[in-house]
């Protein structure tokens, strides 16, 4: 089973470039964030017709997230459980696999801006709140995949420059332990699974030959509970449609369970 995020920057804009990674990359769910468009704008008969039923929660211009999958998705619920907020960031769905019930959790975390801006002291509530919200689903689902765009590096080795961007947006250490408590929850980064190749990232910046310099950050994540570590089979970066004309600046991050015995 293979599972993907892709931060799309734009579906409008990117509707084709998704349409032909799946055509050479069928994966069976496939998790986009920042669709930049409402629910009503969204493609679902173009994507039925590629396979995929979809689950959605769009936002005009700004944010939105969706799940798309092969099979068939129950128990979708929206953005975070007792966190009022007025951003389309957070779907979950249920997929039922050959090895039972999967909880997908997709999700575009907050940017934050810039450290001590109200932007980042809502990025600090935001997953505060998605922490203890997650503590319970992942008791009420033990194979639990989140997934997305968490705006985290959340390891030097994580970003191209780590001295010189240190405490900056992503970066900063209060980012870093939010990571590291959701990874205290009994989730694994599943990209660090596996031997990786240095300066491996998935977000560049278009300015400045972001991409052609390899300047860039590992920002889109994939993290499982406990029960899916031992079936994790590879954790990959796909940096081909980041070459692409006029590509999202994001990559697709691809995580491949096998079946277990």
């Amino acid at each position: 089973m293979k599972i993907t995020t892709w931060n799309v920057n734009s579906l409008t804009a990117r509707l084709h470039h998704v349409l032909d990674w799946l055509t050479t990359n069928p994966v069976d769910v496939l998790c986009l964030q920042e669709l930049k468009m409402s629910d009503d704008k969204f493609p679902l008969e173009v994507l039925k017709a590629a396979g995929y039923e979809a689950a959605v929660f769009g936002q005009k211009t700004y944010n939105g997230v969706a799940i798309l999958s092969l099979a068939p998705m129950r128990e979708v619920t929206k953005n975070i459980g007792g966190f009022s907020d007025e951003h389309s960031r957070v779907i979950s769905a249920t997929v039922d696999t050959a090895n039972g019930p999967l909880r997908i959790v997709n999700g575009y975390f907050v940017n934050g801006q810039a450290p001590g801006s109200d932007k980042f002291a809502y990025k600090m509530r935001w997953l505060d709140a998605l922490r203890d919200w997650l503590r319970a689903e992942k008791a009420a689902h033990p194979n639990l995949v989140l997934l997305g765009d968490f705006n985290i590096a959340p390891e030097d080795r994580d970003s191209f420059d780590p001295e010189g961007l240190r405490e900056t947006i992503h970066h900063t250490t209060e980012e870093r332990e939010h990571f590291k408590a959701l990874l205290g929850l009994g989730l694994t980064d599943a990209f660090r699974l596996f031997d990786q190749p240095e300066k491996s990232f998935s977000w560049w910046d278009y300015r400045m030959l972001g991409y052609q310099k390899n300047r860039g950050l590992r920002i889109d994540h994939i993290l499982v509970s406990e029960p899916l570590v031992p079936r994790a089979v590879a954790c990959t970066i796909d940096r081909v449609p980041r070459k692409w004309d006029k590509p999202s600046d994001h990559a697709p991050v691809t995580l491949e369970l096998a079946t277990a015995a």
